[in-house]
């Protein structure tokens, strides 16, 4: 999860000349108020004051040493680093300044790889994922999409954001992940969600060495009856590099095409995209597919490329290729158990209505938004027609 991966993909994008392709932003920092958005304004609080020195000091605050440490579940997985909170709001703030491009029109598919940490829960951190720049990001795209589909290709279920949205029925949840005895735990098949969330909760457990063709058997059919169903507005893609094959802690065995795959055929439905980060553990690996993956997003096929010298060029030695190969690993993943699963998970999406549609409601007011809300009115009477053109552009609301 260290910063260094981002910028090995940053430097990649940079000399494949893939920035000509795009609008490169440095998003706003998100602040503690915006993040008291989803997560409890005592665990933001937390973070804010956190650091090496004072953590027992702060701990003690909330019941003891041991009580405070377990509340945050700050420790083993989620270490306590000087400029935690720095991190977390330039994380958080990338996929929230992401989902503003795309309801501005200004993108069709918006990428932070610094995002994608999708394990941090509303009051407490987990697998080194401390604030959930996702669940931000998705709660700006509800401001003005009814739907939201989120799909997570992580080696790891996808529980933050699942448990965040389990009892709605305007936000689906798709985790592709290793079940069983795996970190988190979570993400058995017969998790569906709760109340108007029943079956808008899809967890595809997967077993050991799924390689790519299998990964696609299995990817493909359950988007697709999703897209058929719940036809979402826009889009999120979790794209953890630990499902790729040789993570130190994953135990899938995908190529770097097999993993680029799920980013072609989401992309081929031609809905407002945005594409975060997250797992991924060899880090030269991860920096070949975020970097294949962005060229991907732009239209632009690397694999006949050669790779362009760079300052993290040693990285990618002895072979020097954009590529990332599957092994000999066994698939425990028989054809007969993935038809079993797509017949289970397409069985839920029927119990669905078609596209839930949702109550008009007034839109509300943009995250950066002042604390107070003190706005004057000539800066509401702007708000209002700012959100206007946004409606119009995405052919919700009409001025004639």
């Amino acid at each position: 999860m260290k910063p260094k991966r981002m910028h090995m993909v940053h430097n990649m994008v940079v000399n494949y000349g893939l920035y000509q392709k795009m609008d490169i932003v440095k998003p706003v920092r998100t602040t503690a108020y915006q993040m008291t958005r989803f997560h409890s304004d005592e665990y933001i609080n937390f973070l804010q004051h956190v650091t090496p020195d004072n953590v027992e000091q702060l701990a003690m605050q909330h019941g003891g040493l041991e009580q405070g440490i377990t509340r945050f579940n700050v420790g083993e997985d989620c270490p306590v680093f000087e400029g935690l909170f720095e991190f977390c709001s330039i994380s958080a703030g990338g996929t929230i300044g992401a989902a503003n491009k795309l309801l501005n029109g200004e993108a069709d598919i918006a990428i932070n790889w610094s995002g994608g940490l999708h394990h941090a829960k509303k009051t407490e951190a987990s697998g080194f994922c401390y604030v959930n720049d996702i669940v931000l990001g998705i709660l700006e795209l509800l401001r003005f999409h009814q739907r939201v589909l989120y799909v997570d290709i992580d080696v790891h279920h996808g529980d933050g954001v699942e448990e965040a949205f389990y009892t709605t029925n305007r936000v689906m949840t798709c985790s592709f992940h290793k079940f069983g005895e795996f970190f988190p735990g979570t993400g058995d098949i017969k998790d569906t969600g709760l109340g108007k969330g029943k079956d808008y909760a899809i967890n595809v457990p997967l077993r050991d060495g799924i390689d790519d063709e299998s990964y696609k058997n299995i990817f493909r059919p359950i988007i697709s009856k999703i897209m058929e169903w719940f036809r979402p507005g826009a889009i999120v893609l979790q794209l953890g590099g630990d499902s790729l094959a040789g993570d130190r802690l994953g135990c899938f065995n995908l190529s770097m095409r097999g993993h680029a795959s799920c980013v072609e055929y989401i992309k081929s439905f031609n809905i407002p995209m945005i594409m975060v980060g997250g797992g991924g553990y060899t880090i030269r690996n991860v920096a070949r597919t975020w970097t294949f993956e962005t060229g991907l997003a732009v239209g632009e096929d690397l694999s006949a490329v050669e790779l362009p010298y760079n300052d993290y060029f040693e990285y990618y030695g002895p072979e020097y290729k954009l590529d990332v190969p599957s092994n000999n690993m066994a698939n425990h993943n028989t054809p007969e158990y993935l038809q079993k699963t797509i017949a289970k998970i397409t069985d839920n999406l029927r119990n669905l209505p078609f596209a839930p549609s949702v109550q008009m409601q007034e839109v509300p007011r943009d995250m950066d938004m002042d604390v107070e809300g003190q706005d004057s009115e000539a800066d509401e009477a702007d708000e209002r027609r700012t959100r206007q053109r946004r409606l119009e552009r995405m052919g919700i609301f009409s001025s004639s």
